[in-house]
């Protein structure tokens, strides 16, 4: 539970290398089997609570995903040396679990990271150099410098410090970009009930919402961004009265609106973000690639539905292609539709597609906690840092918000109400470190680093084998 601390909405994160502390004192010195259960438990009692959010949707679903990435946990922790090689192959295994936790199962739930446990730490500017992943691996090198005041081993505190400090300080000097041109933004927040389910609520009411809600707005402005889902329509956006609307708006501020709109296609729909030109023209649209499993999708749905209720989750969501880009009069926007913002591949490939502003169009009014709303927060916090991007958040009932570069939260809605969060923003070019050369090379280096843990964990047994 001291790791599920350092999770949004708490974000204690110094509690959270407490718990990482724990974890190496517990494993240091154990066989197998023994580091197998304690990585389970580890899994259980981090994603239990962190994964929460899921059965909102479906409670089978979440069982199914605690059970199966408390595995991935049980089998990284197994798989790290419990001697001497300890500090250097827990971190390692730590990164190889979190990467797993990023693609398997259902494409990835990369929700309640090791990383998220971090923001607002310097821990989390390790991110400009390797991601998240770089993270993950800094909080277990810092689990031995804190184990140490158990077990004594101070050389392997030494070394593991080092660590840490290094990837703190290079991720705090290191490349992030810089600004060129500002852009006067608006995020609109319709305000509204929560905890109400796609099928509750009626389609009409997020348009209504939000241009109810952005009635204030005058000139001036030069980029307007509505949640996801903001609009519902059955077929071309373009062709409805509901785009007739917007493209409206558009005219009258003589700003560029970017919308959350779900085209519903029979028994499929696409999610969507779509850019209306200050000329009321759409000038692009993305199409969201990272589908919430058991919210916006069914997996295997004709086994599911035979023995689990399914039908607040009666369609299945189209999957996009390409990078979350949106050219647009107001420059080139990246895009992550909600549930992508936990996806660090997303905005990085949005950013390397020439994306100069994150756009977070999302919509976690269906949860009636502040879990799933403090999680996407401190997820676009981390991208930000990650990319050297400034993060513009929109959702119908919160958190909106605007995100530097550096990963602060400048301004912010609170849940419920409606509102506008509005400021003058930074329009980026250039790249992180991460952003250049992504996850590969953290991977890479952890296999490595866990084989040269190995050999040092087998050099250590030779003489006590020989006596």
């Amino acid at each position: 539970m001291l790791l599920t601390s350092g999770l949004p909405p708490f974000g204690w994160w110094p509690l959270a290398l407490v718990g990482a502390g724990v974890v190496v004192g517990v494993v240091d010195g154990v066989e197998l089997r023994q580091r197998a259960l304690v990585g389970a438990a580890v899994g259980i009692g981090f994603l239990g609570p962190g994964l929460a959010w899921m059965t909102e949707f479906h409670v089978a679903g979440f069982v199914l995903a605690v059970v199966v990435e408390a595995a991935v946990f049980a089998l990284a922790v197994a798989l790290a040396p419990s001697g001497r090689g300890l500090t250097l192959g827990l971190p390692a295994v730590l990164v190889a679990a979190e990467a797993l936790r990023g693609a398997w199962p259902f494409g990835g739930v990369p929700v309640a990271t090791l990383a998220q446990t971090q923001i607002g730490g310097p821990l989390a500017l390790a991110s400009r150099l390797g991601g998240g992943l770089a993270v993950a691996a800094l909080v277990g090198a810092t689990g031995v410098v804190v184990s140490v005041v158990a077990t004594r081993r101070r050389r392997s505190a030494v070394a593991a410090a080092v660590i840490v400090v290094a990837g703190a300080l290079g991720g705090a000097l290191a490349p992030r970009g810089e600004a060129f041109a500002a852009l006067d933004v608006a995020a609109v927040q319709g305000g509204g009930p929560r905890g109400l389910r796609a099928v509750e609520n009626p389609s009409a009411r997020g348009l209504d919402a939000a241009l109810a809600a952005g009635e204030g707005l005058g000139e001036g402005v030069e980029l307007v961004v509505w949640p996801e889902n903001a609009v519902t329509v059955e077929g071309d956006v373009a062709d409805s009265p509901a785009g007739t609307r917007i493209a409206a708006l558009a005219r009258r501020l003589g700003a560029t609106v970017v919308a959350g709109v779900i085209e519903r296609a029979g028994d499929r729909f696409h999610n969507l973000a779509v850019a209306w030109a200050p000329s009321g023209e759409i000038t692009g649209r993305y199409e969201k690639r990272q589908r919430v499993p058991f919210g916006e999708y069914i997996p295997w749905r004709p086994v599911v539905e035979q023995v689990a209720d399914v039908r607040f989750v009666p369609r299945d969501a189209f999957v996009g292609t390409g990078p979350g880009l949106v050219p647009t009069p107001a420059g080139d926007l990246g895009v992550a539709i909600s549930y992508e913002v936990f996806f660090a591949r997303r905005t990085r490939a949005a950013v390397l597609a020439g994306g100069e502003v994150l756009l977070v169009p999302t919509n976690a009014s269906s949860y009636p906690t502040t879990q799933m709303p403090a999680l996407e927060l401190g997820a676009a916090r981390l991208r930000a840092i990650e990319t050297g991007r400034t993060v513009v958040q929109a959702a119908p009932t919160g958190f909106s918000a605007i995100v530097g570069p550096d990963g602060t939260v400048r301004r912010q809605s609170d849940l419920g109400e409606a509102a506008v969060v509005a400021g003058e923003v930074e329009r980026r070019r250039g790249t992180t470190p991460y952003t250049r050369i992504g996850d590969a090379p953290v991977v890479a280096l952890a296999g490595l680093t866990l084989a040269a843990a190995w050999a040092s964990e087998r050099r250590a047994l030779r003489p006590r084998r020989g006596r």
